[in-house]
């Protein structure tokens, strides 16, 4: 049989289910990638005896068709709560807290059969895409260790790259899912507003930030997102109807919308380019029907730096002002940018926002799908806070690079990345896939179906044997 650490998630589930593999062996293979991975940084708290125990316990209970997830190794984001386990949310602050409870789609992975392996890196409180904090360090990208795995969600992406885990939630607000997919050629859901509930979330009515799965293949996606993208009545968002799940699909005839700078509101690299110009040729080759086209996007960027910087203030302005030692100096200005909005600026951007999704729905009455870059520019750096410059054009801040990800997020609808290829450096590149709202099935059949066209799923990269025992471990 196989290494279990090879296998897609679907495939170990089947090799679980018809007891070629057991839970305890599946388990071991991962502790073994992590241990073997140290330097990536990925998985930050590991819990070994644990997952062990549980993987015993499922052994001996015997699988259950009942339970899609049962004995998968999964990571959990470090700023979800997991019950008994170190959630640090990636602030010194916070560097030995240990919550009581699961949160909501934790709670719903374990009851599915998950077992928790540990927590993947982030962060400082999930703020920016390129995962770094003062309590762990930065996550290298296993693809090249001297690159940034992205963030908010790069020690999920990077653990599933290394093969550490076989599963990873993750969240994103302006593109913390599909950012680091692109750095790590896996895939990352940023699902409809609704589709995941958070019950403990103080900012349901702004649909800014959801959680979502990751995983190696969209089939892979699928599986999670059927476990933790159930409805909850806490969460008063409208959580729309997904039909049943997109199976892989003709792409001939398939209507998509190509806007590769997203109607010049996102400068793209030459690099980049390059791989995802192979990639929507490749879609044409299929059959698709592809028109260069974008939604308008007048003001996406603007409205989301307004409303982040509302949201930052009302959530972190208190612990700035108690403990400003907390934050770093990226989250100290968003933080502080809210402090100077009027309720005209935060409602201007919500009406900004709301003309948005409006314009975004009339735009898919005439397309299937939009596909654009996931992310502008190649892994950068590991030790850059961000990348100065895409394509000769400077970034004013931390979050300005994100452009591609973040006025898609204002439209309010589901969007993935897959992997589409590497630069001539070998670094990965993720294509987003963008879908109407509520379209989520559908997209990731679409997503499926390109996936089967390349193979990039398959790529995993070569990391350097290391000797490391966990000095992590869940307190």
């Amino acid at each position: 049989m196989a290494d279990p650490a090879e296998l897609s998630a679907t495939e170990l589930r089947a090799a679980l289910g018809a007891r070629d593999i057991s839970a305890v062996e599946a388990v071991t293979a991962y502790l073994a990638r992590i241990e073997r991975g140290a330097a990536v940084n990925a998985m930050v708290t590991v819990d070994a005896a644990a997952a062990l125990r549980r993987a015993a316990q499922l052994d001996a209970e015997g699988p259950d068709p009942r339970l899609p997830l049962f004995g998968l190794p999964v990571g959990i984001k470090d700023t979800h709560d997991t019950a008994g386990m170190r959630t640090t949310y990636g602030s010194i602050r916070h560097a030995e807290h240990v919550p009581q409870r699961d949160a909501l789609h934790v709670r719903r992975m374990r009851e599915a059969g998950a077992i928790v392996i540990g927590k993947t890196n982030v962060p400082e409180y999930a703020a920016g895409s390129h995962s770094v904090n003062r309590v762990f360090g930065a996550t290298r990208n296993p693809y090249a260790l001297d690159r940034s795995a992205g963030g908010s969600s790069g020690g999920a992406a990077a653990a599933l790259a290394a093969r550490q885990v076989a599963l990873a939630d993750g969240s994103d607000m302006g593109g913390s899912l599909r950012n680091p997919a692109s750095f790590c050629n896996v895939v990352g859901l940023r699902p409809s507003p609704g589709v995941v509930p958070e019950a403990e979330s103080t900012n349901l009515l702004t649909p800014l930030t959801t959680a979502g799965p990751m995983g190696r293949t969209v089939d892979d996606v699928a599986l999670l997102l059927s476990v933790i993208g159930t409805p909850d009545a806490r969460t008063p968002i409208a959580a729309p109807s997904l039909g049943a799940a997109g199976e892989p699909r003709d792409l001939r005839g398939l209507r998509v919308a190509w806007a590769p700078t997203l109607g010049g509101n996102a400068p793209l690299s030459a690099d980049v380019a390059e791989v995802l110009e192979r990639a929507v040729a490749l879609l044409a080759e299929a059959g698709a029907s592809v028109e260069t086209a974008c939604p308008d996007l007048s003001g996406a960027a603007d409205a989301f730096l307004t409303l982040r910087a509302a949201e930052f203030e009302m959530t972190w302005g208190d612990a700035l002002d108690a403990d400003p030692e907390d934050f770093n100096e990226r989250l100290t200005w968003n933080i502080t940018q809210g402090r100077s909005l009027t309720g005209r600026d935060i409602m201007s951007a919500q009406e900004r926002q709301t003309a948005l999704m409006r314009g975004a729905a009339r735009f898919f009455e005439n397309f299937d799908v939009l596909l654009a870059p996931a992310v502008t520019v190649a892994p950068f750096p590991v030790d850059w806070d961000y990348p100065r410059t895409i394509a000769g054009e400077a970034q004013a801040h931390y979050l300005d690079w994100m452009r591609a990800a973040t006025t898609i997020t204002m439209l309010g609808v589901p969007a993935l990345s897959v992997p589409a290829g590497f630069t001539r450096e070998s670094l990965p590149v993720g294509l987003q896939v963008v879908g109407p709202f509520g379209s989520d099935h559908r997209l990731l059949g679409i997503a499926r179906a390109y996936e089967a066209l390349t193979g990039f799923a398959r790529h995993s990269p070569e990391l350097p044997t290391a000797s490391h025992h966990w000095s992590n471990e869940a307190r």
